[in-house]
């Protein structure tokens, strides 16, 4: 059996994640990036990246193929980088070959500074 911390480093070890400052440079350089915000509604109601699409990690696979296109670049994030970790990897799994989990979160988004909606 493998506890909620063994698998979160395996999740974490098959995705690519970036930090704020990678993710801020891309809203710039690569415009039609998609974040997804997998955080529940109480969470994302509160503020989100801005146009950030929001699908909570609970609902991910039966919502996503409708909203995201499996070519597209996807940013995922959640408050603290582990939901997306998790996410980010089911994203693969389901044929998304452009993902990047977003490290530090929507916490750290805003530390740095990122807009907010």
């Amino acid at each position: 059996m493998k506890s909620y911390q063994e698998l979160l480093a395996e999740a974490k070890a098959r995705v690519r994640e970036i930090g704020v400052q990678e993710a801020l440079a891309m809203r710039g350089s690569k415009p039609d990036a998609v974040f997804l915000d997998v955080r529940d509604p109480n969470e994302f109601n509160l503020g989100k990246i801005p146009g950030a699409l929001t699908i909570s990690r609970g609902n991910l696979e039966k919502n996503v193929e409708a909203q995201v296109p499996r070519e597209a670049t996807v940013v995922v994030y959640c408050a603290n980088g582990n939901r997306s970790a998790f996410a980010a990897d089911t994203l693969h799994a389901m044929g998304y070959a452009d993902v990047r989990s977003l490290r530090e979160g929507f916490s750290g988004w805003v530390g740095a500074g990122g807009d907010v909606e």
